[in-house]
């Protein structure tokens, strides 16, 4: 691999950082709320909040694409890359917004648990686009991709046990409905940034 800057035209790499920002904000923010199981209107104001900004980076991000002509790196990558990025961002938000609207008072350790896999994933994220300008750091950037994929791996490990004990321990369908779809919520945040992951290694690959 040869060390080389990525040209910075157009600000992507900007808004990439961004909005990386954005997805740890609203990652600690859902872990916060799985910590306590309080307030969980106003945390989940708050990721909707962190959410509808990160919509406006990726939008940001989309028109400058079409106003740019030479872009530093393909431009169904950079496209690809926000997009999946914002995917990450609507499944936390979609997340509070299950244990605000079923009143999800008291999260199960389970539930904890896949949140903070989801913000060390999503640090993952951060850590990782925020080294892209720079190929140098390639082989950083693809151990970054790996432990996002040995996290998802983990979080899915974690509600395949979670949801086996719901059905073996919990007595009301509902509560075991409820928890479900958290449970399932919470892994795929971490299966949108393997997502994340895999076009990064692939944007290294294409250029280093």
């Amino acid at each position: 691999m040869f060390g080389r800057l990525i040209p910075r035209e157009g600000r992507f790499f900007d808004f990439f950082n961004e909005h990386a920002e954005l997805i740890v904000q609203g990652s600690r923010e859902l872990a916060a709320l799985m910590a306590s199981g309080d307030d969980l209107e106003r945390r989940a104001h708050n990721i909707e909040s962190i959410e509808k900004r990160a919509d406006k980076v990726t939008r940001s991000t989309i028109e400058l694409l079409h106003r740019t002509f030479i872009t530093p790196i393909d431009r169904e990558d950079i496209h690809q890359l926000i997009t999946r990025m914002d995917d990450i961002l609507d499944l936390l938000e979609d997340s509070a917004q299950l244990m605000f609207l079923y009143a999800v008072s008291h999260p199960t350790p389970e539930a904890k648990k896949l949140a903070d896999i989801c913000v060390a994933c999503c640090d993952k994220v951060k850590s990782a686009v925020a080294l892209l300008p720079n190929m140098d750091h390639a082989a950083e950037i693809m151990v970054l991709c790996g432990e996002m994929d040995r996290l998802e791996s983990e979080a899915d490990h974690v509600m395949r046990a979670a949801i086996a004990r719901l059905f073996r321990d919990e007595p009301d369908v509902r509560e075991l409905i409820k928890l479900r779809s958290v449970y399932e919520h919470l892994e795929t945040v971490t299966d949108r940034c393997e997502d994340v992951a895999n076009i990064i290694q692939g944007i290294v690959l294409e250029n280093s």
